[in-house]
């Protein structure tokens, strides 16, 4: 009898991001409606909106982050404790790797985004990540997703993949497929196992992060919380 795979949503954002205006309800609404059994909460710099929507769906939701360490964004899923941003990149792994959480790096290559690599720092970290991100629905060129590609496959590393969704329609726009797993090491059995259902978004996604920014801005002014 066949495995059922589970569609997987690897990285995806909610208000608890600076960039992001989606609620953990109107997501996991969403999860439901587009078939995303699984979804990443990965915020930046916080697990908040992870933990917050794992109240709501505990089967659906794992707790993610996504941190800007001083040389990059790592990726991280099933994080039980917040790793704050800005720290050397070996001691964001090693706070992770403490609580036995899955490290994977963002858009490695994407030139336009600041949590970019540059190659010496990406080199020296490899050893110690689980994966790297080798296909973001947000890259604006496809050449920074074949790089990330090449990269991995030329150090035998497996790639994840993500919507990067910081709005509603952007969830499931780039899913893995993936035998069932339930904490970090379940999912390195599984990432091997993967098949990817990915698709480029389009560039003006990058507008509803810069109106969510925006809008933050305006309500802080007002000294109101969106939150």
């Amino acid at each position: 009898m066949t495995e059922r795979m589970l569609r997987v949503e690897l990285h995806s954002h909610t208000i608890y991001s600076k960039d992001s205006l989606l609620r953990a309800e109107g997501l996991l609404s969403t999860c439901r409606r587009k078939g995303i059994d699984r979804v990443a909460i990965t915020d930046h710099n916080t697990t908040a909106g992870g933990a917050y929507a794992q109240r709501l769906d505990p089967g659906r939701v794992i707790v993610g982050e996504e941190i800007m360490t001083q040389a990059g964004e790592l990726l991280a899923f099933f994080v039980s404790q917040e790793v704050p941003p800005d720290l050397p990149p070996l001691e964001a792994i090693c706070r992770l790797r403490d609580q036995c959480a899955f490290i994977s790096v963002s858009h490695p290559y994407d030139q336009f985004r600041n949590g970019h690599w540059e190659e010496g720092d990406l080199l020296e970290i490899l050893p110690l990540v689980d994966a790297i991100e080798t296909f973001n629905a947000r890259c604006m060129r496809a050449e920074f997703n074949r790089q990330a590609g090449a990269l991995a496959r030329q150090r035998g590393i497996p790639g994840t993949a993500g919507s990067d969704a910081h709005a509603a329609f952007e969830i499931g726009r780039a899913a893995m497929l993936l035998p069932d797993f339930y904490d970090a090491e379940s999912l390195r059995r599984a990432l091997p196992q993967g098949q990817l259902d990915a698709r480029l978004s389009s560039p003006f996604v990058h507008f509803t992060s810069r109106y969510a920014v925006w809008k933050k801005q305006l309500y802080r002014r007002q000294g109101k919380n969106l939150a």
